[in-house]
């Protein structure tokens, strides 16, 4: 039975950043799934990076800002979980309030800025997942600058030799809208330099996870061709497309003015269309992870005929209640099936 419908408006009557921490702090009382050192196969499993991915749906970097309740998530059937963001040092974030529910569009508006406890507060619970050498699902780590850094190269190069050895993967985020400047750091000069550190760092961490890079959907063509360039020059392992939007779609929520990013299905459009152009600037040469206004299966098929051999969704979550996560993998097999797919990797790109 689904109590989430009954849950629901409980929440709902909270402030929004308040409902989220009780969330947190009921799923923290959760028992984490067992640990598996073979993910199981399926046409569902994806092979990317050199991880087996057990379902191509993962949890997107947000929710679990200071990897608290990741084995919570995955047993909740999502095939990875991706904590963060996190950087090297604790920081508090923006004033509030700053989390905005846009109910009459199924969305949220946030100006968070990075609020977390820090790498090296996480990094204990990730690296106990890893105890016995087997691992309880795969879990990528979402790395940040401090927002009054005087060098964000290199704190997301500290970020990459501190947190490399507990990750299965590492995200270089620099497509939030709230730290100031950091979108910045995807322009040609400033990106390739921090490629090249975030690199480098990876070499002498004594790990090597495989690097992600997280844009943002608010992009020119020609920025698209030169972050798509730096990224298979700096041989990077996948490209997630894309981070929440500035821009502000027709929307009906009285919080429709709030500064910050939105997210949720106003965002289904812009964030498809910048899948498209990033498989087409990357000529297929790189692996995309489709996240933005995912809501359902439908949606989930949709981004990966588009070009996205995984896909990421949280916002929805909050709309939907957490039972949203296994129906679309049942949508899924379904769409894979009746198009004749043995897995998803034959979908990709079929779009």
């Amino acid at each position: 039975m689904d109590l989430y419908p009954l849950v629901r408006p409980l929440l709902f009557a909270l402030d929004a950043e308040r409902a989220h921490g009780i969330t947190i702090a009921a799923l923290k009382r959760r028992s984490a799934p067992p640990a598996q050192a073979t993910p199981p196969a399926g046409p569902l499993a994806v092979q990317l990076a050199g991880l087996t991915f057990p379902n191509p749906i993962g949890l997107a970097a947000g929710f679990d800002k200071n990897a608290e309740v990741f084995g919570a998530m995955l047993g909740l059937g999502f095939g990875f979980v991706e904590v963060g963001t996190l950087t090297p040092l604790a920081q508090a974030g923006n004033p509030r309030p700053r989390l905005f529910r846009l109910v009459e569009d199924r969305a949220v508006i946030n100006r968070l800025g990075f609020n977390n406890r820090g790498q090296e507060n996480a990094r204990p619970r990730l690296a106990r997942r890893q105890s016995g050498g087997a691992h309880a699902g795969i879990v990528g780590v979402n790395i940040g600058a401090n927002k009054d850094s005087a060098d964000r190269i290199a704190d997301y190069a500290a970020g990459v030799r501190r947190m490399a050895e507990v990750a299965d993967y590492l995200t270089i985020n620099i497509s939030s809208p709230n730290t100031p400047g950091l979108r910045a750091l995807q322009d040609e000069a400033a990106l390739n330099d921090l490629l090249a550190a975030v690199v480098t760092a990876r070499g002498e961490s004594g790990s090597a996870p495989p690097l992600f890079l997280k844009v943002a959907p608010d992009l020119e063509p020609a920025d698209i061709d030169s972050i798509a360039k730096a990224a298979l020059d700096h041989r990077l392992d996948a490209l997630i497309v894309s981070n929440t939007t500035i821009s502000r779609p027709p929307l009906l929520s009285p919080n429709k003015g709030q500064a910050g990013g939105l997210s949720g299905a106003p965002l289904k459009p812009l964030a498809l269309q910048r899948l498209r152009d990033f498989r087409t600037a990357t000529g297929a040469g790189l692996p995309l992870v489709a996240a933005g206004g995912v809501e359902s299966g439908p949606d989930a098929y949709d981004r990966i005929r588009a070009g996205a051999s995984l896909v990421q969704l949280y916002t929805a979550l909050i709309y939907h209640g957490p039972g949203l996560v296994r129906t679309i993998l049942a949508e899924l097999e379904e769409y894979l099936a009746a198009d004749g797919f043995t897995s998803v990797a034959e979908a990709v790109g079929t779009g």
